[in-house]
């Protein structure tokens, strides 16, 4: 990555300097298997392309608590209802969370998975980017792991040649770029040259957190471009503020590119220098391009930002693009709700989330493009039913929700039922690989395609999962 003097810090991985003009985020190319590659490729061809031409994941990390936001039990004891009522949306007999009021509105152009259900009790979003669960935590993304739809996208070669396969948002998912990876956005066993190319972040915050984790603040700011390591040093006093950051970049860029590195990097490393020189690249990033207004609509924080970066993405044609709502240090825990869990979602997360979905929806649809975009809203596990001592609600895997429009799902569909209390799937339950089978059909990705792990052996993309069909128009 590129860094920026004046501070200790780096930009996102804390690569070193002694490390070879390696591409940040897309050494994606680095000794691809051409042959293997070009079989997967042709068997999809042949299968042909699906309904969702690219993908716009939004993680709501932590764990967002489906008996407050999408599946409310009003008729259920207090201590489980909790403090939100319900209100209608525009699929008959369906309510929602009341402070939900604009998504509310586009319900009937969507499909609400209620009964998402696993057994895996983490904040890897693993289950449901990769359809794989192995009951076994780990505090860091593994390399045996099964790559991601993103992965899987970059292995296919999808896409335009000078765009990547997969990108992520606002930075790898974690702890604000801290050195925990979470398990799930990464290329896996199929090696790193397929992990998306990762965005970096430097948020800053409107006030300080009133207590540590459960009193989220705004992260303010936007993603910024993924830039190449050892590019020649640039120091604060050397960025110019009448430009965007990513023309300046592209001047380092260029720098570089008439340098005699170029000769030393392999043709891998030159395929991706090159794309990420290129001009439909550098402009799919740059959110100078967009008008005052539509910033406005999307938010000018960083969740909003990245999701109207998705858009661009998406629109110049990248197949599989993810967003995760971070954590970032002392300024809130997201959607791990285990105190406060109220508090934070009227304050913070409801609102947030009824602007930037309908937001998204609303620019999608009137460019033409929100048929052929899968968008997902969901997190990795749901809440528990019963609220705690401190208003809380913890972990439960059991039982989550999963938001579908457009890219080929039924409209005003609600998929499965839970119980009374909202603990377990009563009809319809969804496991990770049923979801993200499902995700691949609707991409025209056979869902059975295998992939070879690191030993060789054939793995099916979606590990046993079928495509619900019942939720695909």
């Amino acid at each position: 990555m590129l860094r920026v003097l004046g501070s200790e810090s780096r930009l996102c991985d804390g690569v070193t300097r002694r490390e070879l003009m390696r591409v940040g985020g897309l050494s994606l190319f680095g000794g691809l298997n051409w042959m293997q590659s070009a079989r997967a490729a042709a068997t999809t061809e042949r299968a042909g392309r699906g309904p969702a031409k690219s993908v716009i994941m939004f993680n709501l990390l932590g764990g967002p608590s489906h008996i407050d936001m999408f599946d409310l039990k009003p008729q259920a004891p207090v201590e489980i209802r909790g403090e939100f009522g319900p209100i209608s949306t525009t699929i008959p007999g369906l309510s929602i969370c009341e402070h939900l009021p604009k998504l509310a509105q586009w319900m009937h152009r969507g499909t609400l998975i209620r009964t998402f259900s696993h057994m895996f009790n983490s904040h890897d979003p693993l289950p449901f980017m990769t359809g794989f669960t192995d009951n076994k935590p780990s505090d860091q993304a593994l390399p045996t792991d099964p790559p991601d739809i993103g992965a899987i996208c970059q292995y296919l070669e999808l896409g335009p040649r000078d765009l990547p396969g997969a990108v992520c948002m606002p930075c790898f998912p974690g702890s604000g770029q801290k050195g925990h990876r979470r398990r799930g956005p990464y290329g896996g066993f199929l090696g790193k040259q397929y992990d998306p190319v990762f965005t970096v972040c430097k948020p800053t915050f409107g006030r300080e957190p009133k207590f540590e984790h459960y009193d989220p603040v705004m992260p303010l700011g936007a993603p910024m471009p993924p830039t190449a390591d050892n590019l020649p040093d640039m120091t604060v006093q050397r960025l110019d503020r009448r430009r965007s950051l990513v023309s300046q970049i592209d001047g380092e860029f260029a720098e570089a590119h008439s340098s005699r590195a170029m000769a030393t990097m392999g043709d891998a490393q030159r395929r991706a220098f090159l794309m990420l020189t290129s001009s439909r690249t550098r402009d799919a990033f740059d959110l100078n391009l967009e008008s005052a207004e539509l910033r406005e609509a999307y938010g000018r924080n960083l969740v909003g930002s990245s999701l109207l970066m998705a858009r661009r993405l998406v629109e110049a044609g990248v197949p599989f693009v993810s967003v995760h709502q971070e954590i970032f240090d002392h300024y809130g825990h997201a959607y791990d709700m285990h105190q406060n869990n109220f508090g934070m979602l009227k304050n913070l997360n409801l609102p947030l989330l009824d602007q930037v979905i309908p937001a998204l929806l609303q620019d999608l649809d009137s460019r033409g493009l929100l048929d052929s975009t899968l968008v997902v809203v969901m997190g990795e596990m749901g809440r528990t039913p019963k609220v705690n001592s401190v208003a809380g609600r913890d972990h439960w895997p059991q039982c989550g929700f999963s938001l579908l429009f457009g890219g080929g799902v039924k409209q005003g569909l609600v998929h499965g039922s839970t119980d009374a209390i909202g603990a377990y799937p009563a009809s319809h339950p969804m496991s990770p690989a049923d979801f993200v089978a499902t995700v691949y059909q609707l991409m025209g990705i056979d869902p059975h395609l295998m992939v070879p792990d690191r030993t060789g052996r054939p793995i099916a993309i979606a590990h046993g999962g079928d495509p619900v069909r019942d939720i695909i128009a």
